[in-house]
């Protein structure tokens, strides 16, 4: 099957404007994981709780998805801190198994709580400018993907500027590297676990908003974006903020190339593909360091 150039470059196009979304998401993901050292798998659960935090504030109170941005991130970073101090951090006693068993735990409860509040109905919401397209020349993109992808890129900015630049940064990075010689020179480093979890999950906060004007909400959403977000810190390598945008980018390429080819129901394909050979041949990801 072949098609005009003009076609695969908007696919590309396409693909990396996603990307940037996917990058924002699996940044959370990574985030968690270097400093925890756990996969968090209530990631798409608490993703798509988020979602629905975005939906009800447009259905019920007409605040456009991108407007909700100031109040869904700091929201869902409240949420993120309270559950960790008051549910993870508690039931873990300390053991990495026991988070992600919790963490599992509570993403079944999310997802049977949120069937039955809301039905197992997909809603999505109706923007003005849903349909909105911006030439490029060599592809027509949807104005919602493009501003999507420049808020992602800014917020991901942001998070890096925080990490790198601010104390609170500093006492990330710390206890990241080291957890008890971060507490030898007086870190709080159950706070900085709790912060560290709730910076993650107010990146879902972020990219609920950034998905809701072209994206539908169910409550099994979440799965479809944990396993490219698994997918995409695994190929960035785990704990690598550079590796998660880069590798977001990678794959919203590939999902976009493999829906052009195999159909949007064989496009994730081309993930799966990816995620193995990875696994296979550089265990540590692109940008991740060798143990």
């Amino acid at each position: 099957m072949t098609f005009d150039l003009d076609i695969i470059l908007s696919a590309v196009l396409n693909g990396v404007l996603m990307g940037g979304i996917y990058g924002l998401v699996a940044l959370g993901l990574t985030l968690i994981y270097g400093v925890l050292h756990i996969i968090n798998f209530a990631h798409g659960a608490l993703l798509m709780v988020a979602m629905y935090g975005v939906w009800l504030l447009m259905t019920h109170f007409g605040i456009d998805p991108y407007a909700a941005l100031p109040i869904m991130i700091p929201a869902m970073g409240a949420i993120g801190y309270v559950l960790y101090r008051g549910v993870i951090g508690r039931l873990s006693h300390g053991k990495d198994q026991n988070i992600l068993l919790v963490t599992l735990g509570l993403s079944v409860i999310l997802e049977n709580l949120a069937l039955f509040l809301f039905t197992g109905d997909t809603q999505q919401l109706s923007v003005d400018y849903a349909g909105e397209m911006v030439d490029f020349g060599i592809a027509l993109v949807a104005l919602p993907r493009l501003v999507s992808f420049g808020a992602a890129l800014l917020l991901c900015l942001v998070l890096w500027l925080v990490i790198v630049r601010t104390d609170l940064g500093k006492a990330i990075r710390a206890v990241a590297k080291e957890r008890q010689g971060a507490r030898l020179v007086g870190i709080d480093v159950e706070h900085i676990f709790a912060v560290s979890y709730a910076i993650g999950i107010a990146c879902l906060g972020a990219a609920a908003c950034l998905l809701m004007p072209t994206f539908y909400v169910s409550p099994t959403v979440g799965n479809v974006f944990v396993i490219v977000a698994f997918t995409v810190v695994v190929l960035g390598g785990m704990g690598s903020f550079v590796g998660a945008l880069i590798g977001g980018i990678l794959i919203g390429v590939t999902e976009s190339l493999g829906g052009l080819y195999l159909g949007e129901s064989l496009g994730q394909i081309g993930i799966s593909l990816i995620f193995i050979l990875i696994l296979l041949f550089r265990p540590t990801g692109l940008f991740g360091a060798a143990r």
